[in-house]
């Protein structure tokens, strides 16, 4: 029996080395071409190598076998079953054990992608939300372990559930052991950062690099009175930009991304990517090299942890944005955020003129089936004004007396508007400004329950509910925002909080209120009455094939600027998708004559022809 079970592991093990061999060649050529163009260190590439497959030899068996499952599908999560939400873990439960004990309920939303916010090890009081890393094989000691992660992602992959977390991978923590070393002056750590004893070359970068945060964190480079020498710190002081000029921090941030896979992570955000590589005389931003390192990244993850995707943060235009796609013959990220189309939505709402969303939604339909976008309504960050303005100025808006005007609507200032929210990050000077809310307060969820205004908090629901039904028809895979499946609203108590108080994105990461979560039993309340409609609408997209990623996409005119119209189809099915940006009943002006067509949530039959639509109201019209 001894002898047989070693001839088992013997068969196993050369089964393993065989496929590695074979993905590894696959790659081998381009991954060392792209290495050395960038470097020239065959020592160093020779080593990236070999602790590749260290990592692939360390994963476990139950990823080793899902890998081999979605090399065979790789299109697996483009199917319409995906459903994402993400939240804090101890806003949301505690921490890791807490999530995973909260896993009937994000299963009961029908979710079946968790984006967990950065929950690796940070200073306390300097850690911008989580994305100041001080160690990456740490987790934040009030969240949990690795091994509380190890399980947590057990616990999921039984229920079909992935996991996506945030790779911060352009910066490190000041605390971070680098840093550290760093400041106590060791020559080997400094060249990981950018370093200068005077302000003559960092004052040259200032000439061609925008700021971020120009008035909480102005300028890129930090002076540090302790060693004499100005750091680059592209977001916050805290924050030092990391250097991949130096093909060490290239290994090692591989070789920690490959153990944070090996946790049984699925989908890896990568952070800031169009920011990872600096160029004087440049903007330090979507430089060629940004690309060919995320190529890179794309095949070591292909040849040790294929089952893994990785998730772009570009928040640019769409012509920046879907270079990170890569090409069909070489890939690099496999989803990008739809930034630019959530930002335009809100434009929308404010000004219930559909025009510029529905330019924006041309342009992704237009691009090619295998780029995946990730759509959403809200996350963790602000949301910036970031439109197409040449198109706007067409029909007589001003940017800076429209960016006023956004601003004003949502903080319930103007335009007949029931937002409720705070600015970010606002300039007196520009006039810009960013702004925040949950997506419930900005459709005036808020303001009808503090009214105890009924009739105004139905119509602030059917707004939060017809926004998400477009959301669901959009191309690409829908991610909600822990909370907002029950209609919860700002919380304030972060201005009581010395470390959030200045900043007003804690208004919409307020901890999840499982008190008023209880209460979806009630048919009548607010959080059945949004969690009820939303699930009546997931359960609608899990169900027709038509909403699958790679299905055909396009806009319809309405003759209405109120009314936006979307088709999809695909496999012989086709749905129409109809949304009233309006407080005020319109009509849609189409004329589909291929009908008749089956209404998905009444259930009754009608004409894709002249069709009325209620304030804020939506049909999902799929034809007979």
């Amino acid at each position: 029996m001894k002898a047989e079970a070693r001839e088992k592991t013997e068969t196993k093990a050369e089964a393993e080395e065989l496929l590695w061999r074979q993905r590894f060649s696959r790659h081998f050529e381009e991954l060392r071409w792209l290495y050395m163009e960038l470097y020239n260190n065959g020592s160093m590439f020779a080593e990236l190598c070999d602790q590749m497959k260290s990592y692939y030899q360390e994963r476990k068996a139950p990823l080793k076998a899902l890998d081999c499952e979605r090399e065979q599908d790789p299109g697996w999560y483009r199917q319409n079953d995906m459903l994402g939400m993400m939240f804090y873990i101890d806003n949301f439960a505690g921490d890791m054990q807490g999530v995973e004990a909260k896993l009937d309920y994000i299963e009961s939303c029908g979710v079946n992608y968790i984006h967990l916010m950065p929950f690796l090890d940070t200073p306390k009081g300097r850690s911008d939300g989580g994305y100041a890393v001080a160690d990456f094989r740490k987790v934040q000691e009030k969240l949990g372990t690795m091994e509380d992660l190890d399980e947590l992602t057990e616990a999921c992959h039984k229920r079909n559930m992935n996991i996506c977390m945030d790779f911060v991978m352009n910066h490190t923590s000041e605390d971070h052991e680098w840093a550290r070393h760093a400041r106590a002056g060791e020559g080997e750590y400094m060249s990981r950062y950018f370093f200068f004893d005077n302000a003559a070359v960092p004052s040259l970068f200032e000439k061609t690099v925008p700021q971020v945060f120009p008035t909480t964190a102005p300028g890129n480079f930090t002076w540090l009175p302790e060693i004499g020498h100005y750091v680059m710190t592209t977001f916050y002081p805290y924050q030092w930009d990391l250097n991949y000029r130096n093909p060490r921090v290239f290994n090692e941030m591989m070789y920690n991304f490959l153990y944070l896979a090996n946790q049984g992570i699925d989908i890896i955000r990568i952070d800031a990517v169009p920011y990872i590589w600096k160029e004087l005389g440049t903007s330090c931003r979507n430089l060629r090299q940004v690309h060919t390192i995320v190529r890179m990244m794309r095949m070591i993850s292909e040849i040790v942890c294929p089952g893994v995707l990785l998730l772009g943060e570009v928040v640019m235009e769409p012509e920046k944005v879907v270079p990170y796609f890569g090409t069909v013959e070489k890939p690099e990220c496999h989803m990008l955020y739809n930034v630019t189309t959530m930002a335009t939505t809100w434009h929308t709402v404010a000004t219930r003129d559909v025009r510029l969303l529905k330019k924006q939604l041309d342009i992704v339909s237009a691009l090619p089936k295998d780029y995946t976008f990730l759509n959403y309504l809200r996350c963790h960050d602000d949301i910036g004004w970031g439109l197409d303005y040449g198109f706007l100025a067409q029909q007589g808006m001003d940017e800076r007396a429209h960016k006023q005007y956004l601003n004003d609507y949502f903080e319930g200032k103007t335009g007949d508007s029931r937002s409720r929210g705070e600015l970010y990050n606002a300039d007196p000077v520009t006039g810009d400004a960013r702004f925040c809310g949950t997506t419930a307060s900005m459709c005036g969820i808020e303001k009808a329950g503090f009214e105890q205004d009924e009739e105004a908090m139905e119509k602030a629901i059917q707004l939060d509910v017809m926004l998400h039904a477009y959301m669901f028809m959009q191309s690409g895979i829908p991610v909600l925002y822990g909370g907002d499946e029950i209609g919860q609203v700002n919380d304030y108590t972060y201005k009581d909080d010395p470390e959030k108080a200045s900043d007003s994105r804690y208004i919409h990461r307020g901890s999840m209120r499982w008190d008023l979560a209880k209460k979806i039993s009630d048919p009548e309340s607010v959080e059945a009455r949004v969690f009820y409609r939303l699930k009546e609408l997931e359960d609608i997209r899990k169900r027709e094939k038509v909403f699958v990623t790679n299905a055909d996409t396009w806009t319809v005119e309405t003759w209405e600027n109120s009314i936006l119209c979307i088709g999809r189809a695909y496999d012989g099915d086709k749905l129409l998708g109809l949304f009233n940006f309006s407080e005020y009943d319109k009509t849609a002006w189409i004329n589909e004559t291929d009908g008749p067509y089956r209404e998905l949530l009444s259930g009754r039959t009608m004409e894709a022809a002249g069709v009325d639509i209620p304030a804020y109201g939506f049909y999902y019209l799929k034809k007979i």
